[in-house]
């Protein structure tokens, strides 16, 4: 009997933050995603673009193109209904609230749990599929 391999799932990770961006990356990866990290908004851009990710985890303060803009750039530009979890330090209601209105499908505030961020991984995808 053959084994069926299943294409591992691509997620598309904007944060500044080396250490945060690196720690998800690899608690993903081991997780059985392929994960790629984008420094800025504006890398965000191009790897979402070439790589078409199933998943966006993004910081809202990023340098050149917020994480708000990257949103809007997914959502109405391209088009794209990619599952969008915003991961901010940012705690004010308005600000969640206007996320949410823009597309994102989560948001978590920092600090979190690295494990939640796989098991919401996980429930969004599946959601999407």
């Amino acid at each position: 009997m053959k084994s069926i391999k299943l294409k591992a799932m691509n997620i598309l990770i904007a944060d500044s933050h080396p250490i945060i961006s690196k720690m998800l990356c690899l608690k993903l990866r081991k997780a059985g995603y392929n994960a790629q990290i984008a420094p800025d908004g504006v890398q965000a851009m191009k790897l979402f673009n070439n790589k078409q990710p199933d998943l966006v985890i993004t910081d809202l303060l990023l340098p050149f193109v917020s994480g708000s803009e990257l949103i809007v750039h997914i959502r109405e530009k391209l088009s794209s209904q990619v599952p969008i979890i915003v991961l901010s330090n940012i705690k004010l209601e308005n600000t969640i609230v206007e996320v949410f209105n823009l597309g994102a499908d989560d948001y978590i505030t920092k600090p979190f749990m690295p494990d939640e961020i796989v098991a919401r991984t996980k429930r969004l995808l599946r959601l999407a599929a």
